[in-house]
């Protein structure tokens, strides 16, 4: 039977927030922060200095654009949308030390 702690810190290891991320970049920690959504979305908004890398396109792209030694970080649109996932997964299958930025642009937007 697997603890509590185990768990949230499996869980940890995988995800971040906005406000974590923010002050990892702010600290100076190598973060390239991807955004996996639709044109049509980043047209509406991005996290600054985002990478546009529509999930489908992660296999093709990361392995010429995004540094192997760089901590991914990718967001979708909120916590009701599963494109981090599919981003993240697909980091993932290529090596990457990738976490997904749970609650998105909505939550990046909110905490200002």
């Amino acid at each position: 039977m697997t603890s509590a702690a185990d768990h949230f810190a499996a869980k940890l290891a995988f995800e971040t927030d906005a406000s974590d991320v923010h002050a990892a970049r702010k600290a100076g920690e190598r973060i390239v922060v991807v955004d996996v959504r639709s044109d049509e979305a980043w047209a509406q908004g991005r996290v600054v200095d985002a990478v546009h890398m529509h999930y489908g396109e992660i296999p093709a792209r990361a392995p010429q654009e995004i540094p192997r030694d760089a901590r991914v970080v990718v967001y979708c649109w909120s916590p009701g949308c599963n494109a981090a996932d599919k981003g993240a997964l697909a980091f993932a299958q290529l090596g990457y030390d990738v976490r997904i930025m749970i609650g998105g642009f909505e939550y990046w937007v909110r905490e200002g």
